[in-house]
């Protein structure tokens, strides 16, 4: 089993939703995040502000912000990672700057609460 963590834009949750079930999940998480990627921050502007420079703080403005996000997490037999993760790129990618980022974890084990079933039966 895998686990899959997607970060995603608020505004494109519909479509990942769609994605998902078009790729045969119908059951994860969703949660409210904030974030933001390396490419939205000037490192050496950080560096001055941290330092105390007023002209790289305000420069550094509003570009040091956390983004509103989406974070989808889903788990699926290791077989299906491929497609899951296709359709989620295929939802998402508009080739701009804050697309998102999917991870993809190993999971020992899995337990449905209700039954007691373990492993590939507790997520099917």
């Amino acid at each position: 089993m895998k686990e899959i963590i997607a970060v995603v834009r608020m505004n494109m949750m519909n479509q990942t939703k769609k994605a998902l079930t078009a790729a045969g999940v119908d059951a994860f998480f969703a949660h409210e995040a904030q974030g933001r990627g390396q490419g939205f921050v000037n490192p050496a502007l950080v560096a001055g502000a941290t330092k105390g420079y007023e002209e790289a703080a305000a420069l550094l403005g509003e570009k040091g912000k956390l983004y509103p996000k989406r974070m989808v997490t889903v788990v699926v037999k290791d077989d299906q990672v491929p497609g899951v993760v296709a359709a989620i790129v295929e939802a998402n990618r508009t080739g701009k700057p804050g697309d998102g980022k999917i991870f993809v974890l190993p999971v020992a084990d899995a337990v449905r609460v209700r039954t007691g079933e373990a492993g590939l039966k507790s997520i099917l």
